[in-house]
């Protein structure tokens, strides 16, 4: 039975929103205390549900006073009492934000929800009021006016720009009645973007497939069974096995069952979520959401919301951004081709009498796989128990930039399957805090992410490291087996620790420019190269061990994974650039009228000329990366634009050697290090010599 390390008070045992009748002074509350925790770690075990919303309105009411000593402020406005104070101010804001947005997400208790309905609207109207302060935009705009003048380093002059740009971009350059208006559409999407989600997390803890009959089972991995059956008995359903849409289940049954009516249901089951005939349906989101989003970037000046997001990336343009897409999109669909005919092969070979359906992929695939290069998941999954890819994450940072991991076995945590590392140097000097949260639990949302509970600052003497964290949702150990990792779970795990990377090594001098406060295209370079690694003959021996005898993974199974790194790359490209491609074409709606989300998503599809056997990798109802929130949405191309980067990139690894000191030193100094100290292209050509090119990529996933 799972600990609850955050309980309510008997005072406050009714009103979960901390809106309590006891009244709390401030030494009450840890969030308005120094944490005095090693590395001021958050003292999970003190934060009370009840002490959130006080130290949200406190932490408001700070900043609010901080931003007033600026603006009252007679002297000539300059970079140190205007745009570094203001740099500076809102910790208290930060610091219970940094805990209550971590824990929404990944311990998202039904406490947490009804805190967030309360905290979300305050948020919001917070960061109105501070985006559309006339007095203190005045201010910046004198600095930046003057900017020339002022002998500014190059990352005092990007911060710069960035306030402006981010004042102008959230309506400081609106009317008053304008900015009544924007704050309006804010607080509706505020409050829709809750719903979408909230809409998910439900229907993803309540779906499930139920198998009665053993027989059904064939083919699906033995860990996979042991856990529907301990499923099936947490949700009074003892005897039967009960598989949920969480990855590592559907997954599983989609790769593996023989029973091609389970893989149907899994696969219609997954990607209806959230559009069902029920109080889940997320239609009525998705259009509201479209709605305010275009709304908002007309009343920015911008023709789009597309087009609002592009300007603030290394994109800048939408067009930019699809003409990526699209020299991707088109080998990628001519390899599905190739894919698809050789599944339907095998399928008529074995008596198959049926085309092959989006819910045959993954398993005709395996199928194809096992036959061309005699290699299945079941293969290779023995060799990655999670403690060991994790060891080999470690062995991999240290041997690149020298930093060890040592666990902190008494640190607070927020949730018992946390754990907690002291990150150290290679003189033994703090580096940071970091800590994992690796298997699903209800109150966790799908997907991996990393972020952190304290960021980084390094100016004028003073310095203060981060406190850093990965979540995913892998494979999760029974009593008879320990948690191993798929292949697409140990590239998460290396890909989310990446970000991470940049969160820790980060040396920016200014809180706005560290770790990963950087363009959203160019976020996703660190954590994507580091999957290169994760296959790498060179690594993979030091921490791929069969998880029963030790056996160190033989050189003929790395020859197998390395024959077929390439295999099935049109349906993963297919699959993750068509949703890059929908995102942007609901983005780039002139919105007029209700959209019907089904027959939306089928006429992007017709247009693309997308292959009927591959959906969307999200369906529009669960996509939370454009919907869940107006920050990332129009953003899911990233991941392909930093793939032009990474796969650039890694290239100069494997030309000097994947542990080449010179070269990791290059990028550390130049990627992980300065965060958004300065322009990403510019960073990026002083690491590697050269502008990217596509070509890396395609021949990376074998489509050129």
């Amino acid at each position: 039975m799972k600990q609850k390390l955050l309980t309510l008070t008997a005072a406050c045992a009714v009103l979960l929103t901390a809106s309590c009748s006891k009244k709390m002074d401030n030494s009450e509350n840890p969030f308005m205390q120094d944490y005095t925790t090693e590395y001021e770690i958050p003292p999970f075990d003190q934060i009370k549900y009840e002490h959130y919303i006080p130290a949200i309105k406190a932490g408001i009411e700070e900043r609010n006073q901080e931003i007033a000593a600026i603006t009252n402020n007679r002297a000539m406005p300059d970079f140190d009492n205007t745009i570094l104070a203001l740099d500076n101010s809102g910790k208290l804001l930060t610091k219970v934000s940094y805990v209550f947005y971590a824990l929404s997400e990944s311990d998202n208790t039904p406490e947490m929800e009804k805190i967030s309905e309360e905290a979300m609207p305050l948020l919001t109207a917070a960061a109105d009021e501070f985006s559309m302060n006339e007095m203190l935009f005045e201010r910046i705009k004198q600095v930046y006016d003057r900017k020339d003048k002022l002998n500014l380093t190059t990352a005092q002059e990007r911060l710069l720009d960035k306030y402006y740009k981010s004042f102008t971009r959230n309506g400081a350059l609106l009317s008053a009645a304008e900015k009544d208006t924007l704050k309006s559409i804010n607080q509706q999407l505020a409050n829709y973007e809750l719903a979408y989600n909230s809409n998910i997390l439900k229907e993803t803890n309540e779906s499930e497939i139920v198998v009665e009959n053993e027989a059904d089972l064939a083919g699906i991995p033995a860990a996979t069974v042991a856990e529907a059956a301990e499923e099936a008995k947490r949700r009074g359903k003892e005897g039967k096995w009960v598989f949920t849409v969480h990855a590592p289940s559907r997954l599983a049954v989609l790769s593996y069952a023989d029973n091609r009516d389970l893989r149907r249901r899994m696969y219609e089951t997954y990607t209806s979520l959230a559009s069902n005939d029920n109080k889940y349906n997320n239609s009525e989101n998705i259009n509201r959401l479209l709605e305010l989003r275009a709304k908002k970037a007309k009343l920015l000046g911008f023709e789009s919301f597309a087009a609002y997001q592009m300007d603030d990336v290394m994109a800048k343009t939408v067009e930019n951004a699809e003409n990526l897409l699209y020299q991707i999109w088109r080998p990628a669909v001519a390899k599905v081709k190739e894919e698809v005919a050789a599944m339907q092969a095998y399928v008529n070979k074995e008596g198959g009498n049926f085309k092959v359906a989006p819910w045959d992929y993954y398993y005709y695939a395996e199928k194809v796989k096992k036959e061309k290069f005699d290699l299945s998941e079941d293969d290779v999954r023995p060799y990655f128990q999670l403690e060991n890819v994790v060891k080999g994450i470690f062995t991999m940072a240290n041997r690149l930039y020298g930093i060890t991991f040592t666990e902190m076995p008494d640190a607070p945590k927020y949730n018992p399957e946390v754990t907690v590392y002291d990150v150290k140097d290679a003189e033994g000097n703090h580096v940071a805090v970091f800590m994992t949260d690796y298997f699903p639990r209800a109150t966790k949302r799908q997907g991996a992410w990393m972020s952190e509970f304290k960021g980084e600052y390094n100016y004028d003497g003073v310095s203060e490291r981060p406190i850093i964290y990965n979540v995913g949702n892998f494979t999760k150990p029974t009593k008879d087996m320990p948690s191993l990792l798929t292949l697409d779970e140990v590239e998460t795990a290396f890909h989310e620790f990446g970000h991470a990377l940049q969160g820790m090594l980060t040396k920016a001098q200014f809180r706005g420019q560290a770790g990963t406060n950087v363009d959203r295209d160019f976020v996703e370079l660190p954590s994507q190269i580091d999957e290169h690694w994760a296959m790498e003959p060179e690594l993979l021996k030091t921490y791929a061990k069969h998880y029963k005898t030790g056996e160190v993974i033989p050189d003929e199974l790395i020859k197998k994974l390395d024959a077929s790194a390439k295999f099935n790359q049109g349906f993963a490209a297919t699959e993750l650039v068509g949703a890059a491609l929908l995102d942007i074409e609901w983005h780039k709606l002139d919105y007029k009228q209700p959209v019907d989300v089904k027959a939306f998503e089928a006429e992007v599809a017709k247009k693309l000329g997308k292959p009927e056997e591959v959906q969307f990798r999200y369906r529009s109802p669960y996509f939370k990366h454009i919907f869940g929130s107006t920050q990332y949405a129009c953003g899911y191309y990233t991941y392909l634009w930093a793939e032009v980067l990474d796969a650039d990139g890694f290239e100069l690894f494997k030309e000097k050697g994947i542990f080449d000191p010179e070269t990791a030193k290059a990028y550390r100094e130049n990627i992980l290090e300065p965060g958004d100290s300065e322009d990403p292209m510019v960073l990026y050509k002083r690491f590697r010599g050269q502008e990217p090119t596509v070509d890396a990529l395609l021949k990376n996933r074998g489509l050129k």
